[in-house]
């Protein structure tokens, strides 16, 4: 079924559904920007732009936008990389035109050669990342997780595990089936009455651990954004940066469109190419308005789902009332505490390393481990794409290694014939597997190599030649069916 690009043909649906994804949204782009150390309003300004640049551009029907957890630990390491904000707002940009050269390119179906194993190794990487670096938050310490000892809050680490206990145990509530209120939510406005009770009994919290959104309308909202540095396109390490921005966001948000496309209703197909240029778009706008990058995001588009969205009217909406929030409700923001939004990104992170995903991983043996268990060790030593750009190494390793051990397949049947067939095509990385099977024919013996129906290039064809070839002066029988020796020569030619 062809998607028609209405994004106005459902808004009674959709304008519910905006409101949802919105309550789903804005503890979410408070807490990553917390998470990835900037400014809270930079990850607003991202959700706002995600909110109302894409919709106009895209044609996924039920894709939402905003800033993402999992470029978090991008975040966090180019930021120190580049010297600060200002620099880093700069890369953003350039991911952005990247990925607009992406979508020009059509270069959206690549995404699905980066094997799986590898992608799930990123997003568990990114989980251990969010979570050790969200614990300190949670219990009200500026540090990292050895400076807890010495910081530890008591009120910050009370509605940090009272936070989580109704994130996981939201489930088991009634409430659970109203589709309109976001736990997420809950817990913010719990978590700001709490800090109110532990003030009142001697256990306030410093003005540190609270959010900070600049207050005073859109002219101090403006004055208050971070800028970037203009002069910063002159340094390579900002374009190194852009283009890992631009690969992570892009896979990231080309997964999301994929399960998106699952969940949907109608069952509409959003083309990938048209969805790069979109992010790429935001991502230019956002950078240069002081926000983080973003991708498409499984969370909230899930969330527009649940809520009965129809089309790209329910992103709008959520856009627009995280800029009036921004606007108009700052105080509020402000009482939201820190140790709250930890707790909503510490689940996060758990859902994303959660122990079933290496349970899984290990069932389906050391060819789909090793890649994912590597690819998480590169991320957490390295970066993201170092760690990614390993993985893919590796799955590539071991394609080679399952291409090279299981091309051929040799028997001897009853009469004392090896019988070798070519289960898979014969290339250049089947040559070690093919002659550790020619080796087994002693001689005297006789061997049939069926290559019927399969590629076999002409590597593999100098090597059964300079097999077929020796094999007169061993009195050993070749017969050779369904593979064309022509122009394949004894000893490759050397």
């Amino acid at each position: 079924m062809h998607h028609q690009p209405s994004m106005f043909g459902y808004p009674k649906e959709d304008a519910v559904a905006g409101v949802v994804v919105f309550l789903v949204a804005l503890p979410l782009c408070l807490g990553i920007a917390v998470a990835c150390g900037v400014p809270p309003v930079s990850g607003l300004i991202a959700g706002i732009v995600g909110g109302t640049v894409v919709p106009w551009i895209s044609r996924s029907p039920l894709s939402v936008t905003g800033p993402a957890a999992g470029l978090t630990s991008i975040v966090l390491a180019e930021v120190i990389h580049l010297g600060g904000i200002p620099p880093f707002l700069a890369a953003v940009m350039v991911a952005g035109g990247l990925q607009v050269l992406f979508g020009v390119l059509r270069t959206g179906r690549y995404a699905a050669l980066v094997p799986s194993a590898v992608i799930k190794g990123m997003l568990a990487a990114i989980g251990i990342t969010i979570i050790w670096k969200q614990l300190p938050v949670a219990v009200g310490v500026t540090g990292g997780l050895t400076d807890i000892p010495a910081q530890f809050n008591t009120s910050a680490g009370i509605i940090a595990a009272v936070s989580l206990a109704v994130l996981y145990g939201w489930k088991h509530t009634p409430l659970a089936k109203f589709k309109l209120i976001s736990p997420a939510l809950i817990v913010v406005v719990l978590a700001s009455v709490l800090a109110r009770v532990l003030d009142g009994a001697g256990l306030g919290l410093l003005p540190s651990h609270f959010v900070d959104v600049p207050l005073g309308g859109v002219g101090a909202l403006w004055s208050a954004l971070p800028r970037p540095d203009m002069t910063a396109f002159a340094n390579p390490a900002v374009w190194v940066a852009g283009a890992t921005i631009a690969v992570v966001a892009s896979i990231e948000t080309l997964l999301s469109l994929q399960a998106v496309d699952r969940l949907d209703p109608l069952k509409r197909h959003s083309p990938p190419d048209r969805e790069l240029l979109a992010q790429g778009a935001a991502n230019a706008v956002s950078g240069f308005l002081g926000g983080l990058p973003v991708t498409a995001v499984i969370v909230r588009s899930g969330a527009n789902v649940a809520a009965g969205g129809r089309e790209r009217m329910s992103s709008l909406v959520h856009g627009v009332l995280l800029l009036l929030a921004v606007i108009f409700f700052g105080a509020l923001l402000n009482q939201i505490p820190l140790a709250a939004l930890a707790a909503v990104l510490i689940q996060v992170g758990l859902n994303l390393c959660k122990p079933a995903l290496f349970s899984t991983q290990v069932k389906l043996g050391v060819t789909q481990l090793l890649p994912f268990a590597i690819t998480i060790a590169a991320v957490l030593a390295l970066d993201l794409l170092k760690g990614v750009i390993v993985g893919i190494v590796m799955g590539i390793v071991f394609v080679l290694y399952e291409n090279a051990r299981r091309a051929v397949v040799a028997e001897k049947d009853a009469k004392g014939v090896w019988r070798m067939r070519f289960r898979r095509d014969g290339t250049f990385v089947s040559k070690p597997g093919i002659m550790a099977v020619l080796d087994e024919v002693d001689d005297g013996e006789e061997v049939v190599i069926d290559g019927t129906g399969e590629y076999i290039d002409h590597d593999v064809k100098e090597v059964l030649a300079t097999f077929a070839a020796d094999a007169r002066h061993r009195q050993i029988k070749v017969t050779l069916v369904g593979i064309d020796m022509t122009h394949a020569q004894a000893g490759g030619g050397h």
